[in-house]
């Protein structure tokens, strides 16, 4: 037995209160290493660079499947593994990289030369079954890639935005020009947006172009708050105007008040009413996965690699600290985002609402980068406030400790690096991947949640608005005959920097420090910037 994975420290926040029941049944997942991450790499940047020959010539979804599917040797060792232990596992995945098999602790303690004990998280007193190490067979390394969940621990505080306060009682502004409404500089409605970033009012037109929203323990968006929201913030739409419903691991969408979300209210009011009419998806992750908060992470991957045509744009206002994650599990997932992207889906994270410590502001010594904005084949996006646009304090950014960092950014990181000098030496990993990639509004964004009308702030706000802009490039695109824009970051950092508007103010507080500064091109605080409409249109050549 070779040990395969071991995290030094039990997570901060987290006790062990002893050893978990012998008896306790554990739903645990298997990766095999995939045949081919370097050719899906290569493959998702020729289709993804606005100055390669492939761009644009996103892969179908088997001819993806043939990089992630494991090798024959791979699947025979890990099956001749179970049989021999009477472990009966099934695929979970559309390639086959994924199984998943339940055992009791006694003989996963057994198979896995582990100690599953049981963890109680402090603050929230929500307990996981975890190990601090576990083994495989030595024959098996080079065909498993990891167990899951076995180092990784739940995310208790799954990150939902902070509610600042209802507002006030108010008329509704017509925008008739360009000038943004004095309203804006307190309270963010979609016609803010549209003045702010010159987002058009102009209904889409095509119907095969999908915007998708992923919903979360437990948050369900309301159609009847949907209603009033457009009725108040978007006269010009029917307010019959919905989204539709799909939904895996048991998720459903109540429609009672008292069940309305904050956080999928909010990703649905600025998605639908600001991507006017683009066809969009609200994604409910139900519970039935179990056994640490990311299965819906990577369940909702799993469910879109196997459709056959996903949506090409998903939004998610959902993160972590990179730490609470095991590296394997980070890059696998983040193996999974470079499969939908090569697929042509643009996937959009919010950044964390923590500054430089973490999704949320927690204590710390050194910079807390958060998963996952340090991926590099994702898009991250960090938060601005006020009319004119300055950083949001609570936009995270900073430098991945996992991921290195993806030559596309290397020249917009450089110059910041250069300018910064040895602020916050020693702080965070200067060869880390740098995120965030760009930039929205986030703060005092007005949502309706239970009939009643609030403001919202964090970057959970900024993710839905900037998907949306995306979204209706796409469609102006389709209409075209062009494919979607796909995997941004390679047009983001070349073509598409000079059509967004730079963030040179404000910073991003934490751990004791100023955190990093915003300033002229890229920074760890607002990225490469805000959407400029007009500019991003004829970035991508309409």
């Amino acid at each position: 037995m070779q040990v395969h994975e071991a995290r030094e420290d039990i997570p901060e926040g987290f006790v062990l209160s002893g050893a978990a029941p012998q008896d306790t049944v554990l739903n645990l997942r298997v990766a095999l290493v995939q045949s081919d991450p370097a050719g899906l790499e290569k493959a998702l940047m020729d289709v993804s660079t606005p100055s390669n020959a492939l761009y644009g010539q996103h892969l179908s979804k088997e001819e993806v499947e043939k990089f992630v599917a494991p090798s024959a040797d791979s699947v025979a060792a890990v099956n001749a593994w179970f049989a021999e232990n009477g472990i009966d596992a099934k695929s979970i995945s559309p390639a086959g990289d994924w199984l998943s098999f339940s055992i009791p602790v006694s003989k996963a303690n057994e198979l896995l030369n582990a100690d599953f004990s049981v963890f109680t998280h402090q603050e929230t007193g929500k307990t996981a079954v975890r190990t601090l190490s576990y083994s495989i067979p030595s024959d098996l390394q080079g065909h498993v890639d990891l167990v899951h969940p076995t180092i990784t621990f739940p995310n208790p505080f799954g990150r939902l935005p902070a509610i600042i306060s209802p507002p006030k009682a108010k008329p509704a502004v017509n925008v008739t020009s360009d000038a943004v409404p004095a309203s804006c500089a307190t309270t963010i409605t979609p016609s803010c947006l549209q003045a702010l970033y010159g987002i058009p009012t102009t209904p889409a037109t095509t119907s095969t172009n999908q915007l998708a929203v992923s919903g979360f323990i437990e948050q369900f968006a309301n159609q009847a708050d949907l209603k009033t929201f457009l009725t108040n913030f978007r006269p010009d739409l029917s307010p019959s105007t919905t989204f539709q419903l799909q939904t895996l691991d048991g998720g459903s969408n109540p429609q009672s008040a008292r069940d309305a979300g904050i956080e999928a209210n909010l990703d649905i009011q600025y998605t639908v009413g600001v991507a006017t009419e683009v066809p969009t998806f609200f994604i409910s992750v139900g519970e039935d996965f179990h056994d640490g908060a990311l299965e819906g992470f990577l369940d909702i991957i799993n469910f879109l690699l196997g459709e056959d045509s996903p949506p090409q744009v998903l939004t998610t206002s959902y993160g972590q600290n990179e730490n609470t994650i095991s590296r394997a599990l980070a890059n696998n997932l983040c193996n999974a985002y470079a499969q939908l992207g090569a697929r042509g889906v643009s996937i959009l994270f919010a950044s964390g609402d923590g500054g430089v410590a973490g999704s949320q502001t927690t204590r710390c010594t050194t910079f807390l980068p958060t998963f996952p904005s340090g991926c590099p084949f994702m898009t991250s996006v960090g938060a601005t406030t006020g009319v004119p646009e300055t950083s949001a304090s609570f936009s995270s950014g900073g430098f991945s400790n996992f991921f290195a960092q993806p030559s596309y950014q290397s020249t917009a990181v450089s110059s910041f690096l250069s300018a910064l000098g040895n602020t916050n030496a020693g702080k965070f990993n200067r060869s880390g991947r740098a995120f965030p990639d760009v930039a929205a509004m986030g703060d005092n964004v007005e949502i309706v949640v239970g009939g009643e009308f609030g403001l919202v702030g964090g970057t959970s706000c900024s993710s839905p608005i900037f998907a949306s802009v995306v979204s209706l490039l796409n469609d102006g695109l389709a209409a075209e005959g062009k494919p979607p824009l796909g995997f941004l970051n390679p047009f983001l950092y070349s073509t598409g920097a000079a059509a967004l508007n730079d963030i040179t103010t404000g910073d991003n507080p934490g751990c004791n420090t100023n955190g990093f500064p915003a300033g002229t091109g890229w920074d760890p605080v607002t990225g490469l910037g805000t959407p400029n409409f007009a500019k991003l249109k004829a970035a991508v050549g309409l």
